[in-house]
């Protein structure tokens, strides 16, 4: 049996301690996902939904323009929410999503409308162009929620307004919501189920909003400016 030197036994409990500590520390990281490591390995997600024009959709022949999203600051995140239980909220470790969820949704209705060819003119807020109407919307939830299913459903919960310019009114108001099942819980099949889901709620949206628009215009006609007789 081998003796410790008096100068060995002091290092031991400070020794003991930095051990400790050391492993605490790399508990919390690996359940946090802060550290480095975590960072460099992360994977990004781009979904890229597309959202075939439906016929039935209205022809519009007014413009359209789209205020910045609004959402929650835990929403609107890079981190991949998800919802374990009803009253938790935690994200994936070790991804992301390449676009915060406004700018992924505002993107994918304002290409609906653009490739549809259904509406005169679209664009972002800010682009410059005299529109007739604005679509104000509100992201209330995007995440991945388990809702004591094994798997989860990838969740968008949106309320949209449609606001005529000339006098500030709502013209329409209604709330979307779309709740995809995914095939697994790895995080790649819940993306995939979060772009079906952005596809869902775009489509959605694009109907209403043309429709919208279009029963507006038919009860408030737009009046040509009245005529002054020349004067002699």
């Amino acid at each position: 049996m081998s003796t410790l030197t008096t100068s060995t036994r002091r290092r031991l409990p400070r020794l003991a301690i930095a051990l400790a500590l050391g492993a605490l520390l790399a508990g919390c990281s690996s359940l946090l996902g802060g550290g480095g490591g975590d960072r460099d390995r992360a994977t990004i997600y781009a979904p890229d939904p597309r959202v075939a024009a439906d016929p039935a959709w209205p022809q519009a022949d007014w413009q359209l323009m789209l205020s910045p999203p609004t959402a929650a600051r835990m929403i609107d995140s890079f981190r991949i929410a998800v919802r374990p239980t009803p009253a938790e909220l935690q994200v994936y470790r070790g991804a992301s999503w390449s676009k915060t969820p406004t700018d992924m949704l505002q993107d994918t209705v304002l290409r609906a409308l653009e490739d549809s060819g259904h509406i005169a003119a679209v664009a972002r807020q800010g682009a410059g162009m005299t529109a007739d109407y604005k679509l104000v919307i509100d992201l209330r939830r995007f995440e991945a929620d388990y809702n004591g299913n094994i798997l989860p459903a990838a969740t968008i919960e949106a309320n949209v307004k449609l606001i005529h310019n000339i006098d500030q009114t709502v013209v329409g108001s209604r709330t979307f919501l779309a709740a995809q099942p995914a095939t697994s819980t790895e995080v790649a099949e819940v993306v995939d189920a979060f772009s079906t889901a952005l596809q869902t709620v775009g489509g959605e949206m694009v109907g209403w909003i043309l429709e919208s628009g279009n029963a507006h215009e038919a009860t408030h006609a737009r009046r040509p400016p009245s005529a002054t007789a020349p004067r002699r």
